[in-house]
């Protein structure tokens, strides 16, 4: 069934999300901070602008949102000319930022309040992920919100899960960024080894890929950074970003994350070497520069 949607934030993952709900037919209102952004968007898919995030959700059943940080997301619910101000009783509301658990809990009581639905469901999969509709969407909130909003998620999802109460698709989020900064470590010091030795990486990758060592990374990565290539991807600054968030919430949970902290420090000599946007498999490059000598 086609509905009327809103989307807010056209980055390089909202743009391509709000393009599969309209090919999907939904009737998409968009709103982007940077407003020739959404034109762009309205001139390559059918839909509309609307000049801020309230009145891109009136009248709206679901309104997305994937933006920077907990500040942005404020700012587009709860602030001025947030969604919150028009959006109707019964609609729900879908933050796929990564952002904080606090946050999504604080939004999740405010929405409860007006009458309508929130989830957290910050989103995997880069930008390529999002091109081919193929995103993994962890999410918190209740179960009937979930339940009447995740066919229309489905559209660029290749799986869309209930984790548990508002705040826990933040927490899984938080769980993948620790896991992968410790994945990226690991195969640049294994690429970087091979390197040394004088091995052919291609060789060696074709190999271990198959056994345990494989992952996402290593098929998506290796050749990139074999070839000292990183102007693409999901950029260090947002990886540090995200592992303070990790950070901030072991602190109240009483997690250990030696790892995720050794990790982050690393991406701060990437960004002294000037690889702020740089993607995140740019860990491989301090090695190169000799960092840790």
């Amino acid at each position: 069934m086609a509905e009327k949607v809103a989307f807010i934030g056209l980055g390089v993952m909202g743009y391509h999300m709000a393009g599969h709900l309209a090919a999907a037919g939904h009737q998409v209102t968009v709103y982007n901070r940077t407003a020739a952004r959404a034109e762009q968007w309205v001139r390559e898919h059918v839909g509309f602008t609307a000049p801020t995030p309230a009145d891109a959700a009136e009248g709206a059943q679901f309104v997305f949102a994937c933006v920077g940080n907990d500040d942005d997301v404020r700012d587009v619910t709860i602030g001025s000319n947030g969604a919150f101000h028009k959006m109707s009783e019964g609609a729900v509301f879908i933050d796929h930022t990564t952002a904080s658990a606090v946050v999504a809990r604080e939004l999740y009581g405010v929405a409860t309040a007006y009458g309508f639905g929130f989830l957290d469901a910050p989103i995997s999969g880069g930008e390529a992920g999002a091109v081919n509709g193929q995103l993994s969407v962890m999410v918190g909130g209740d179960n009937d919100t979930f339940s009447r909003t995740s066919s229309v998620i489905g559209h660029y999802a290749k799986i869309c899960r209930l984790l548990g109460p508002s705040g826990a698709g933040q927490l899984t989020k938080m769980v993948n960024q620790i896991c992968i900064a410790g994945l990226v470590q690991g195969l640049s010091e294994g690429l970087f080894f091979a390197e040394c030795s004088g091995l052919d990486i291609s060789s060696v990758v074709e190999v271990i890929s198959q056994g345990a060592a494989g992952s996402w990374q290593m098929e998506n990565r290796y050749r990139t950074m074999e070839n000292n290539e990183f102007e693409f991807g999901f950029a260090v600054n947002w990886m540090r970003k995200d592992l303070a968030i990790c950070m901030e919430e072991a602190e109240r949970n009483g997690a250990q994350l030696p790892v995720a902290e050794l990790v982050d420090g690393f991406y701060a000599d990437v960004q002294a070497l000037g690889g702020s946007r740089w993607d995140t498999s740019s860990l491989i490059a301090r090695l190169r520069q000799g960092v840790d000598k």
